[in-house]
């Protein structure tokens, strides 16, 4: 809602003109300063300025008094941004002002989109705002920043995303002051800011790291650790622009990355870190270590989550929730912890809610966590748009990672970067330091020979490819002390359950005998003397490797790398066999498959045999092509851009921790009954809920055994499972009709 409904006299026009031009001042006042650190203040200025200049007219003011029908009050602003300022500028301009409410769209019509493309708005009949806009309104006269184009795309690609900038700062800011309208109205105080600044949580941090290096154990893993943190403290002092921090498993990368983002944006007046997680389940467990490192008392929203499984009810009071929640809106924030598919998909989106939070991504520190696990397919646009953020808005990129994959223009990558620094000191040595582990293939192993070896291992980690073969191996030795099984047939919080329960027996010395999917690889913090993994790319195996001796307890930890063969339930999908051909491949020519030779040679090897997948849906190309009259496909790319594409759909579980007396999933799911805007209850169901086939759900229905909530209000969007009987404290949901079980496929 605009403030101008609040103010509207419904009379008198002078007076309400005056109202509408002090929103129209205010906001562009808010996206000139969000743009000002990129050099394109104007481009706000002139947006939030010209967004709702159709409100000018007399069918918006009859609107007002009632009057049914919409009145289209935002093309008027594009097409006076095209006629004053023509050319790029207004072409930018007529794309952020005719989307600020619908969404950025496609420049011309290709008759498929579910917004009018912006060349229908600019031909389009509406009303002609009242002159009285030209009094009260002065618009600046914006020019094309000077940005360094990216060499392949001629500067198309920059052009697309200074345009999703403009629109992420015209969106912010309009929401910003109609927020802070009604909050004076309603004499509350305001919500946002009033974070700890980014020099303070430094010292924090530093203060925390002294305190920890102090009870530090002796011994080469804490020594070669102190020398990474060490390192990456020196080396914040640097320019902004691509890094590298290229540290083995159990190498500390996780705080020390911390430690140089909080630095390096103090040292050069950057506004926020923003640590991006490739898997929604290391997410709470890494903002929960930061907020331990950085907090002070209670206070510690200034680290927030934005991710599909966030849950508010976790954070604490009701005050604190809703604070974060807002700045889950735009990243206001200090410290964001993210996903990759929330950033990458956001930076790649048209609608307003997602765009939002892009222009608080300029002026800060990225860190990509695990970037080796980008997927090919779409992983030269997500290059081009870090690339594009280091080049042009002021943003530090870290790429950080034990598999540094080979993304430079010097390792060949077309279009790679340019000018990376390496943060770690001496990433030859460091491997070498910390290298705990032996891998060696142990060749075809069937379950049989498998469930043997493991039986007769104290304790052992086995990693397979396919939940369902990670069941069926696990029915193999579930007789056996300490057999334990986890996939993602478990909800979030059984998960979280079982591995609180499996790192107290390892610190224990108890046996445990895990079998699992890759979900286990990274970012969870077990330790195992032994691993066996089933083959797969290397940076998995790699991974794998990295929940082995991690504390270099043995002189040396044992990974055997196995093939289980092709049996039903065992072969892996097509892309995951593609990528242990590489590993295989690479094997056979270096000696230490965990070397930083082996993995640049795995990923040169995998980057160049796919080349022609790299941007698979053709995102840049389609880009490239608007150049000339800046007609980009923005609602096309962005339906385009989908990190994961899947036929996996959630089911509800009202699983009940082994503490709890009540299921909390089941208090959530009677919320459902009563609201009106499920989001909130949506997010906090997240932790359980599990993926499964939409066909097994269709006979999971049918069958009685899954029904849906309040479906009358919102369909089928929330199904829950009523046959209890069907989830096994062990496994999870599970389901025995051959028909359920050959649906499955690799999912972690």
């Amino acid at each position: 809602m605009s403030t101008w409904y609040a103010h509207s006299s419904g009379g008198d026009d002078r007076r309400d003109w005056h109202i509408l031009s002090a929103h129209l001042e205010e906001t562009g006042k808010r996206a000139a300063a969000f743009l000002e650190s990129a050099g394109c203040a104007d481009f706000g200025r002139a947006a939030g300025l010209l967004h709702d200049v159709g409100k000018y007219t007399a069918e918006f003011r009859k609107r007002l008094a009632g009057n049914p029908g919409r009145v289209d009050h935002s093309t008027a602003g594009a097409q006076i941004a095209m006629e004053r300022y023509g050319g790029r500028v207004g072409k930018i301009l007529a794309f952020c002002v005719a989307g600020h409410h619908a969404g950025l769209a496609d420049g011309v019509s290709g008759g498929k989109g579910r917004i009018a493309a912006l060349e229908d708005r600019l031909s389009k009949r509406v009303p002609k705002p009242d002159p009285a806009w030209r009094r009260e309104i002065a618009l600046p006269e914006p020019k094309m920043p000077l940005m360094k184009p990216r060499d392949r795309e001629g500067g198309a690609f920059g052009a697309a995303f200074l345009t999703r900038m403009v629109f992420s700062a015209l969106v912010d800011a309009d929401y910003l002051d109609t927020e802070a309208y009604f909050a004076r109205l309603d004499g509350d105080d305001p919500m946002r800011g009033s974070h700890p600044p980014i020099e303070e949580l430094a010292a924090r941090l530093n203060a925390y790291l002294r305190e920890l290096a102090a009870g530090a154990e002796p011994g080469a893993v804490n020594a070669a650790r102190a020398e990474v943190l060490k390192h990456a403290w020196e080396k914040a002092a640097a320019a902004p622009g691509l890094f590298t921090l290229t540290v083995p498993t159990g190498g500390g990368k996780t705080l020390s990355s911390l430690a140089f983002a909080l630095r390096h944006a103090a040292r050069h007046g950057m506004e926020r870190v923003i640590y991006v997680i490739p898997f929604t389940s290391i997410v709470e467990q890494t903002a929960a270590a930061f907020r331990e490192a950085l907090g002070e008392g209670a206070e510690t929203d200034f680290v927030i989550e934005h991710h599909s499984a966030f849950d508010e009810d976790r954070i604490g009071r009701r005050e604190a929730r809703h604070k974060l929640r807002l700045a889950m809106e735009n990243w206001d924030a200090p410290v964001v912890v993210t996903t990759a598919v929330q950033f990458f998909e956001s930076l790649f989106a048209n609608r307003p809610s997602r765009c939002r939070k892009l222009h608080n991504i300029a002026n800060s520190v990225v860190i990509l966590d695990e970037a080796q696990t980008l997927p090919l397919k779409l992983l030269r646009p997500c290059v081009a748009a870090l690339d594009e953020l280091a080049r042009n808005w002021r943003t530090t990129v870290v790429l950080c990672t034990a598999t540094q994959p080979a993304l430079g223009k010097a390792d060949g990558f077309t279009g790679g970067f340019a000018d990376m620094r390496e943060i770690a000191p001496e990433p030859e040595r460091l491997y070498r330091t910390l290298k705990r582990v032996a891998i060696s293939d142990r060749g075809r192993v069937d379950d049989d020979e498998l469930s043997a070896q493991l039986r007769a291992a104290s304790q052992v980690l086995c990693i397979v490819n396919t939940r369902r073969h990670a069941r069926e191996l696990y029915e193999f030795i579930r007789e056996a002390e300490g057999a334990r099984h986890l996939t993602t047939c478990m909800c979030a919080a059984h998960r979280r359950d079982a591995l609180d329960a499996v790192r107290i027996d390892l610190k224990n010395g108890a046996p445990v005998r895990l079998v699992a999917t890759s979900l286990i690889e990274a970012g969870v913090d077990v330790d195992f003397p032994v691993v066996w993994r089933a083959w797969a790319g290397l940076e998995s195996i790699v991974q794998a490797a990295g929940r082995c001796n991690r504390e270099g307890r043995a002189l040396a930890g044992e990974v055997f790398v196995f093939d289980p063969g092709e049996s039903a339930g065992r072969k892996p999908p097509p892309e995951v066999a593609q990528f242990a051909d590489a590993a295989r491949a690479v094997m056979r020519r270096c000696s230490a498959l965990d070397s930083p030779e082996a993995i640049r040679d795995y990923f040169g090897e995998l980057y160049w045999t796919k080349a022609d997948e790299l941007d698979a849906k053709r995102i840049l190309r389609t880009i490239a092509e608007r150049l000339r009259k800046l007609d980009f496909p923005f609602e096309s790319v962005a339906a385009k851009f989908r990190m994961i594409e899947t036929d996996m759909i959630p089911v509800i579980v009202p699983y009940r921790g082994p503490m709890e007396r009540g299921s909390e999933a089941e208090r959530l799911l009677g919320k459902l009954q009563s609201v009106e805007r499920p989001g909130g209850v949506a997010r906090r169901l997240q932790p359980y809920t599990v993926p499964i086939p939409r066909r097994v759900q269709n006979a999971l229905v049918e069958s009685g055994a899954v029904e849906f909530v309040n479906a009358k209000k919102f369909g089928r969007q929330f199904a829950v499972l009523r046959s209890l009987d069907l989830y096994r404290p062990d496994t999870g949901l599970t389901w025995d009709r051959p028909v359920f079980l050959d649906s499955e496929s690799l999912v972690v």
